[in-house]
């Protein structure tokens, strides 16, 4: 199961690859560039097919793809008759669409992925189900154990029985078991009325009808960091629990926002977290989960979530489908650091470019030349060795020292 899971990352992340470039590949020829090549990988050709001025195909190393698209700089020679269609004659607004495309397509990857994770397969949850019932009221800290001279739990004393589905409180009908959670911590010595069905027990759905029956039940008063909270002593079931189009759209929504929030802070603390790497990896300190980690660690997780006894078939599934989703947010912002050569380091230059040609016409000039990415070589060298030799001490680090997540 383990090695299906690594076989599955490596394909997730090739089908990433491919639809990155797709998206190069279609914003330039909607805007007439000429792409000459479409690949998947790099090094020796392993079969390719002619589609109009296209060459598609397959390389033997799987370690990412390419769009070829002429003219990216002014020293490149085009056909006869189609100097116009250089990449670095187009204006700068079409050559942002086609360079943020690929971006674009990543965060477009992760939504689906999760919205398919939240509509098709589900998210484990606390249900509204009562799973077990605590028999006393058991110390904040400490032994938690009842012992003869601890108070019995509100749910023992209310006849609360393992099974009952809680559907509203004080009448108010409770779709999220969090709302009821909510109510039962802030009514500490208040009465409450459970509506209880006990005939349906479905797990993770609540009946639309009446309940079975109406159960008055007072929280005992719990002490906690100086605030008091509700105790009812009740602990209830989880189960897989699929939302409706609606609320996976929006929770969806939501876990891309967080991603994106959580990618940006990994961005900015990337070269503090550099020193510790190399000594995890040299130094044989344990690997840090929350550290920097490469493709192979990446895959190596998936492994341990799709191949691990300790998760279900849905929460394997669920869970690497949260890994996918992630990974292509967080190399959708990656790509667009103002950087070269990352498509964010050409729409900066593209940018240069807009913030000369305003500047030549406040004094009255006519548009200077578009700026010659070649220029910047030694600049964009710098950069890729840095980024290499940082993919070089993550490769080694994900093979001796490997992140494990104990799944």
């Amino acid at each position: 199961m383990q090695f299906l899971g690594i076989l599955a990352f490596v394909v997730a992340l090739l089908l990433s690859v491919m639809i990155h470039e797709f998206g190069h590949f279609l914003t330039a020829r909607r805007f007439g560039m000429k792409v000459s090549e479409f690949f998947l990988g790099f090094g020796k050709k392993l079969w390719s097919t002619q589609k109009g001025e296209t060459e598609f195909g397959l390389k033997a190393i799987p370690a990412g793809g390419y769009c070829r698209i002429e003219g990216m700089v002014p020293s490149d020679t085009m056909p006869l008759g189609q100097e116009g269609r250089a990449f670095y004659r187009a204006s700068s607004g079409k050559k942002l669409i086609v360079l943020g495309a690929g971006s674009f397509l990543h965060f477009v990857i992760g939504f689906v992925l999760l919205f398919a994770l939240f509509f098709g397969v589900g998210t484990t949850q606390v249900t509204s189900t009562i799973g077990q019932i605590s028999p006393c009221v058991p110390p904040i800290t400490g032994d938690q154990t009842c012992k003869p001279t601890s108070l019995v739990s509100p749910a023992k004393v209310a006849g609360l029985l393992p099974g009952d589905t809680i559907v509203s409180i004080n009448g108010k009908r409770i779709n999220k078991w969090i709302d009821g959670v909510e109510i039962i911590r802030s009514s500490a010595g208040k009465e409450i009325i459970l509506g209880i069905d006990r005939s349906t027990k479905v797990q993770g759905v609540n009946p639309q009808g009446a309940p079975d029956l109406e159960i008055a039940v007072t929280p005992q008063g719990r002490v906690f960091e100086g605030k008091t909270y509700g105790f009812v002593g009740i602990i209830n079931q989880m189960a897989t629990v699929r939302s409706n189009p609606l609320e996976a759209f929006s929770q969806a929504t939501t876990t891309t926002g967080k991603f994106i929030s959580a990618s940006v802070k990994s961005l900015i603390s990337l070269p503090s977290k550099v020193p510790a790497l190399w000594s995890q990896t040299v130094g044989g300190k344990p690997r840090d989960p929350e550290g920097l980690v490469g493709v192979v660690g990446v895959a190596r997780v998936s492994g341990q979530a799709v191949g691990s006894n300790n998760l279900s078939t849905s929460e394997r599934i669920a869970t690497f489908l949260m890994i996918i989703a992630s990974l292509n947010i967080f190399v959708g912002l990656f790509n667009l650091l103002p950087i070269l050569p990352l498509d964010g380091g050409h729409m900066a230059v593209a940018i240069a470019d807009e913030v000369r040609a305003f500047f030549a016409r406040l004094r009255g000039r006519g548009r200077p030349a578009a700026i010659d990415v070649s220029v910047l070589t030694p600049i964009t060298m710098v950069v890729f060795i840095l980024l290499a030799g940082l993919t070089v001490v993550l490769l080694f680090a994900d093979i001796v020292n490997p992140v494990n997540l104990n799944l």
